[in-house]
């Protein structure tokens, strides 16, 4: 009773109860943001990671645009089921330069986080230009016009320069080929191609993704960008356990 009491008494003081709902609110808070100030203690890098590559990145941009992340998730659960449909559970690594993230929480088709590589460029074109050819249970729309859009490279330099400002360690280099590389990309006999695998590595994907060599189109960007997740570290190749212990997993 002497709880309840004290409650009614300290609705009738105002400044009190201001102060009180201030102090309970800033414990909630401080339990939510301390823990990332040791962030960099509890999730280790990847040595081996490389940034989206500006043909990617665009890739990435047409992606939110189209509103693919509301139903398609970019995070695997530990859960067993999950794990065995999907492959290893995503880590927390791995999204390290996604600004914004894209986890997601509702999936109306299936998690896309280990999708790199899964399916030919071939199979992923077909699926946007009608997904029923394909999956023909599919309530997906398709994408037609991507491969009729010519895919705007003007203002890459801009994009990335933007994700520079929030931590992505893209380089003077990069920033200033950015045209030359999402071009170059996509255009594997192009005199460009050679710098992609310069500044990115020579493991990237440099092909005609839409089918269509020297035309750059959006369907080669959101190609590129679905052939790429999960492949930017090589952590998935690694047994569940022990990439797990190292690097953390999502919650």
């Amino acid at each position: 009773m002497s709880i309840f009491g004290f409650h009614y008494r300290l609705e009738r003081k105002s400044v009190g109860l201001v102060l009180m709902i201030v102090g309970v609110a800033s414990i909630g808070g401080l339990v939510e943001i301390a823990p990332l100030f040791t962030i960099h203690q509890t999730v280790e890098d990847a040595p081996n990671m490389r940034v989206y590559t500006p043909l990617e990145l665009a890739g990435r941009n047409i992606y939110i645009r189209e509103g693919c992340y509301a139903c398609h998730s970019q995070m695997i659960r530990t859960l067993r089921d999950e794990v065995e449909r999907y492959g290893h559970y995503s880590l927390a690594v791995e999204s390290k330069y996604d600004h914004p993230h894209l986890w997601g929480s509702k999936r109306t088709g299936p998690d896309l986080a280990r999708l790199g590589g899964k399916y030919s460029d071939e199979w992923q074109v077909a699926h946007l230009n009608n997904p029923r050819d394909v999956v023909p249970e599919s309530v997906m729309p398709a994408y037609t016009w991507l491969s009729r859009t010519e895919l705007r490279t003007d203002d890459l330099s801009a994009h990335l320069k933007a994700q520079r400002t929030v931590g992505v360690p893209y380089t003077d280099d990069m920033i200033a080929n950015a045209a030359a590389d999402a071009y170059g990309q996509a255009s594997p006999d192009s005199n460009d191609a050679e710098g992609v695998t310069k500044r990115y590595g020579k493991d990237t994907n440099v092909r005609a993704f839409d089918g269509k060599p020297n035309q750059l189109t959006e369907m080669d960007a959101l190609v590129a960008y679905l052939q790429i997740l999960g492949r930017l570290t090589d952590v998935d190749a690694k047994p569940v356990a022990d990439a797990g212990a190292k690097l953390g997993a999502k919650p």
